[in-house]
């Protein structure tokens, strides 16, 4: 088994056969059709069950490499010069809970996700159950025109997080899902109550972050002032070096920076 496979933490054949399973007792369905996405999730194995479920199954070695991931993000946070605010679970089962609850609050104040389902345990396996969404693609994915248009809409909802005191915690444009009614948000992550400040200009770097190579460094901020001020504009620019170092991310920081000094000056 190679490393990358390993810290992967791929769910063997009998584990995942007991969650079908559990899905089909749960949801009285005598068969089941199971399809295994390819996306390069570190955090989970995710399917596609009938075409009407999003399925993430949450292994212990995810919850570690989670634990790993945490971990760096805050070093990160504190080379910004801020403490750090992400959280970790200590099991699949809490993983799959948190997502739970983070979808639930970001349609409770009116933004779009999947409908949340349910999360339970299978083996020692966290189980998270959400809507499936067809007929959809990635932000990173649409034509420029298309992200343009769409950047005000998702510095609109973020800031909508921000007003009801929550906060994304890992906005990358693969995170931000393109349907004909708006764009759908996935994949929140933990943020505590203390760090809710530093955690927003996070938030707002990442949005720049993700959008500066899909439509340019100036709309991209034009689209962000839209609805943030300078001052927060400006508190984002103390995370950008932080951010550019995530592999995740490929951006012009410095492009960035420029942008939002000229507007302030």
């Amino acid at each position: 088994m190679d490393l990358r496979r390993l810290v992967r933490g791929r769910v063997g054949w009998p584990r995942l056969e007991a969650v079908a399973r559990e899905l089909a007792r749960r949801y009285d369905r005598d068969t089941l059709s199971i399809r295994f996405l390819e996306a390069d999730n570190w955090l989970s194995t995710p399917m596609v069950v009938n075409d009407e479920w999003f399925v993430k199954v949450i292994s212990r070695q995810n919850s570690l490499v989670h634990s790993l991931f945490t971990t760096g993000r805050n070093l990160g946070a504190f080379s910004s010069g801020t403490e750090g605010f992400f959280e970790h679970f200590g099991t699949p089962l809490q993983m799959a809970k948190h997502e739970l609850e983070a979808t639930k609050h970001l349609r409770d104040i009116g933004l779009q996700a999947p409908a949340p389902v349910e999360a339970f345990e299978v083996e020692g396996l966290g189980v998270l159950v959400l809507e499936y969404l067809p007929n959809f693609h990635t932000l990173d994915s649409a034509p420029r025109d298309e992200i343009v248009s769409l950047a005000p809409e998702l510095f609109a909802s973020l800031r909508r997080m921000h007003d009801n005191h929550l906060a994304h915690g890992d906005l990358r444009a693969e995170n931000v899902l393109v349907r004909d009614d708006g764009i759908y948000f996935i994949d929140a992550t933990n943020v505590n109550d203390e760090g809710m400040h530093d955690a927003r200009s996070y938030d707002l770097a990442c949005a720049l972050a993700a959008l500066e190579p899909l439509i340019g460094p100036k709309e991209a901020v034009d689209a962000a002032a839209a609805s943030y001020g300078t001052d927060a504009l400006l508190d984002a620019v103390d995370f950008l070096d932080f951010v550019n170092i995530r592999p995740d991310h490929d951006f012009d920081a410095a492009a960035l920076k420029g942008q939002i000094e000229t507007r302030a000056s």
